[in-house]
C-alpha cells in the first residue's frame, strides 16, 4: 500500500482523466468524487480501482459520457427517468435530487432509473439524502454473481442496497450486497494477489474456492444463505422489472468493457419532518443507537458501532493522516490511463512501486 496520497489531489487528477474521456467537468467531478469517497471510506473494492473499467465503457460506446437523464413519467410524488446508457452516477445524483425535492413537497418522493450503468456505492447517494432530513433507500441490479438457492450458475447480480436516515448532525447508513461480499472485493483481492475465505464463492463446478479467479469464473455465494438469494431476487424486481431495465443475466456490469449495461436504479426518499417533528425523531433514533453502544460485549469485541460508523471513523483517520493509501496495481493502472489520456502524473503515483507484491 502507498500513501498518504490528498484526497483532493486524488479527485482532480480522477476527473481529469474522466474530462479527456469526454465527460463534462460536473459529471467527471461526481464520478471522481464518488470513487474517492469509496476509498475514505475503507471499501476499495469500489474506489478507483473501478476508473480504468469505467474508461475501457467509454471507450467502447457501452456507456455515453454526454448523455442526460429524461424524464420519461412524472406524477409528482413518482417520477421515472431513462438514463440512456449514461454515466450512473450522473443518473443516480439526478434522481436523487429529484426523490428529496419530491419529498420535501409531499412527504415522499420515488424516482426510478432506467438503462443506466454502475453507479459507485450506494450509500453515497443515501448519506446525501439523509443529510438533506430524508429517511433513504436506494436499490439497483448488476450483473450476475450469484446461482439462485441451490444452484452453481450465476443468474442474479448482487443487486445491493443502501438505508440512511438522518441523525441529528449525523448520518446512520446502512450499504449491502446480498452476497456473502461484494464482488468488487474478489477483484481487488485478485489485484493484491491475496486468498479468499473459503465462504466467499465457488469455483464454476460447484466447488468451495480461495483462489479469487476461480471465484470470479464461477459464482459469489449468497449471504444468509436462502435469505440472501431472496432479498436479491426481489431487488431486482425494485430496480429493474419495475423501471422497465434489464433483469437477471440481461444486465451487463462495470467489468465489461463492451454491451449497453441496462441497469436499473429505485430511489424513494421520506421527509422525517412530515410524518411528526424532528425533534422527537432523533430523540427516538437516540434510543436506538443508546441501546445498541450498551449492549454488553461479547468475547473478543471491544465496542459496539452504529451502520455507518466505521466508514466514518475510517474516513476521519485517512484525512487526519493526510490522505489514503491505494494498493500498488490500483496505481499502476492510474499511471497507465494518465499515459493514454496525456494527463500528468501526479508525483504521489510517479514514486509508487509499479506492481503489487506477489
Amino acid at each position: 500500500m502507498t500513501g498518504p496520497i490528498p484526497r483532493d489531489q486524488l479527485e482532480r487528477f480522477a476527473t481529469e482523466i474522466l474530462s479527456r474521456a469526454g465527460a463534462a467537468h460536473e459529471a467527471a467531478e461526481l464520478t471522481a468524487a464518488s470513487l474517492v469517497q469509496a476509498d475514505l471510506w475503507g471499501h476499495q473494492s469500489h474506489g478507483v480501482m473501478r476508473l480504468p473499467w469505467y474508461i475501457a465503457r467509454i471507450r467502447t460506446g457501452a456507456m455515453t459520457v454526454d448523455a442526460a437523464p429524461k424524464v420519461l413519467v412524472d406524477t409528482g410524488a413518482l417520477v421515472l427517468l431513462d438514463a440512456e446508457d449514461g454515466i450512473g452516477q450522473v443518473a443516480t445524483d439526478a434522481a436523487r435530487a429529484l426523490a428529496v425535492e419530491r419529498a420535501q413537497r409531499h412527504g415522499i418522493g420515488a424516482v426510478g432509473v432506467r438503462n443506466s450503468n454502475h453507479f459507485g456505492t450506494a450509500m453515497f447517494y443515501t448519506r446525501r439524502a439523509a443529510a438533506d432530513g430524508c429517511v433513504a433507500i436506494l436499490t439497483t441490479n448488476a450483473s450476475p454473481a450469484m446461482a439462485p438457492w441451490g444452484g452453481r450458475e450465476k443468474r442474479l447480480g448482487t443487486n445491493p442496497w443502501s438505508i440512511a436516515a438522518p441523525w441529528r448532525d449525523r448520518v446512520i447508513a446502512l450499504d449491502i450486497a446480498n452476497t456473502a461480499v461484494a464482488r468488487g472485493k474478489i477483484y481487488l483481492a485478485k489485484q493484491r494477489g491475496e486468498a479468499i475465505p473459503d465462504y466467499w464463492a465457488l469455483t464454476d463446478e460447484g466447488e468451495a474456492t480461495t483462489d479469487a479467479e476461480a471465484a470470479i469464473a464461477g459464482t459469489i455465494l449468497p449471504m444468509a444463505g436462502h435469505k440472501g438469494y431472496a432479498i436479491s431476487f426481489m431487488m431486482d424486481i425494485l430496480s429493474g422489472a419495475l423501471t422497465g431495465s434489464a433483469v437477471g443475466t440481461s444486465v451487463v456490469g462495470p467489468y465489461e468493457p463492451q454491451g449497453t449495461s441496462g441497469a436499473g436504479h429505485l430511489f424513494i426518499a421520506i421527509d422525517v419532518a412530515t410524518l411528526g417533528g424532528t425533534a422527537e425523531y432523533n430523540l427516538r433514533v437516540d434510543t436506538i443507537v443508546e441501546e445498541a453502544k450498551s449492549t454488553p460485549l461479547a468475547q473478543g469485541h471491544d465496542r459496539i458501532y452504529h451502520p455507518g460508523e466505521i466508514e466514518d471513523r475510517t474516513e476521519a483517520a485517512a484525512l487526519a493522516a493526510g490522505g489514503l493509501s491505494l494498493p500498488p496495481a490500483t496505481i499502476a493502472d492510474l499511471v497507465s490511463l494518465a499515459e493514454e489520456a496525456g494527463v500528468t502524473t501526479p508525483g504521489w503515483a510517479s514514486t509508487a512501486p509499479a506492481e503489487a507484491p506477489a
